[in-house]
């Protein structure tokens, strides 16, 4: 391929990246509480009751670097971790809470590690 054509297939990739991160990210999926698994009921109720987590870095900050989360301001989203069976480390399991008590929370579940994310219908 020539470069004139490698140029215009970077512009054209280029344009279309833009166009949707301009967009924002597409619209969640949700997922009911009695539908999550035992372990991530159980961390939700952790969350809302201000723990003890079991984890040291259950409520870091998320960045949101994925961009597939609604965009908010820094410091908006927290991350936990939901136990897996069977897997000695934290494994891919999260809930990422976000806003702040008293104007209430949203929550997001992943069970792949920040690659897709179901919000949490309560």
């Amino acid at each position: 391929m020539n470069i004139a054509k490698s140029i215009v297939f970077a512009f054209i990739a280029l344009f279309l990246s833009l166009s949707v991160w301009a967009r924002g990210p597409a619209p969640l999926d949700g997922i009911a509480v009695r539908e999550l698994p035992v372990e991530a009921r159980q961390t939700l109720s952790l969350i809302k009751q201000g723990g003890p987590f079991p984890y040291a870095r259950d409520g870091v900050v998320f960045r949101n670097y994925e961009g597939i989360l609604p965009r908010e301001q820094r410091g908006y989203y927290r991350e936990y971790t939901v136990k897996t069976p069977g897997v000695r480390h934290r494994g891919a399991r999260r809930i990422i809470a976000g806003g702040a008590p008293p104007q209430g929370q949203e929550y997001f579940y992943t069970d792949d590690h920040y690659v897709s994310f179901k919000r949490i219908r309560e």
